[in-house]
C-alpha cells in the first residue's frame, strides 16, 4: 500500500495538535480558498501549509512522494488556467490546490486514522466515520493502481499515453469499487 496517506509518528507540534484543531484548520482554508479569489489568501494559504510542513517535520523521503504525485495535476491545472482565465486565475487554482493538498499531506501524515474516525463519529454517524475511512484509504488506492498500470505499460516497453493509461486505471478502479461495494452490502451498508 502507499504510504502517501499513512500517519508517519512523531513529535512536532503538528503532531500533539487535536484531529479537530488540524480538521477544522484544514476545512476553514479550503473553504476560504475556494470562495475568496483573492491573491494574498491565496499566498497566506501557501504560507500556512509550508509553515505546517516545516513544523511538522515529515520524513524527506515522504514529502517528496508525495509531492510527485500531486505536482502534475498542480502544474497541469495551472498551466491550462494560465492560458484560459490568466496568471491571477493561475495562481488562485494551483497554488489554492497546491496549499490544500499540502494541508490535506500534512493532517494525514500527522494524525492518526483511527483519531480521525474518533472525530467523524463523535460529530455525526458512524457512516460518515466509515466513509471518512474509506475516502482517505481510496487516495492511496487509487494511486497504487496507477503505479502499477504504469509499471506495466514500462515492463510492455511502451510509451506514455494518456488513453492507454487512463483506460486501464479507470477499469482497475471500477473493479476495486465493485469490490469493495459488494464488501459493503455484506456487512448491511446498503440501505
Amino acid at each position: 500500500m502507499s504510504d502517501l496517506m499513512i500517519y508517519s509518528p512523531g513529535t512536532s507540534i503538528i503532531h500533539r495538535l487535536p484531529a479537530g484543531a488540524k480538521v477544522l484548520t484544514l476545512a476553514v482554508v479550503s473553504i476560504a480558498t475556494v470562495v475568496v479569489d483573492r491573491a494574498w489568501l491565496t499566498a497566506g494559504a501557501l504560507a500556512l501549509a509550508a509553515t505546517a510542513t516545516v513544523l511538522a517535520r515529515l520524513p524527506r523521503r515522504l514529502l517528496v512522494k508525495q509531492w510527485k504525485a500531486y505536482l502534475v495535476v498542480v502544474v497541469l491545472l495551472g498551466g491550462y488556467q494560465w492560458l484560459t482565465d490568466g496568471p491571477a486565475t493561475a495562481f488562485h487554482v494551483a497554488g489554492g490546490l497546491a496549499a490544500l493538498l499540502a494541508l490535506a499531506g500534512v493532517v494525514s501524515s500527522t494524525t492518526r486514522t483511527t483519531e480521525l474516525l474518533d472525530l467523524a463519529v463523535r460529530c455525526s454517524t458512524e457512516r460518515v466515520g466509515i466513509t471518512l475511512a474509506l475516502g482517505i484509504r481510496s487516495v492511496a488506492v487509487v494511486y497504487d493502481l496507477a503505479r502499477d498500470v504504469r509499471a506495466a505499460q514500462l515492463a510492455r516497453g511502451l510509451g506514455f499515453s494518456l488513453r492507454a493509461f487512463a483506460v486501464p486505471l479507470v477499469v482497475r478502479s471500477l473493479r476495486q469499487a465493485d469490490g469493495l461495494a459488494e464488501a459493503l452490502i455484506a456487512r448491511g451498508f446498503d440501505d
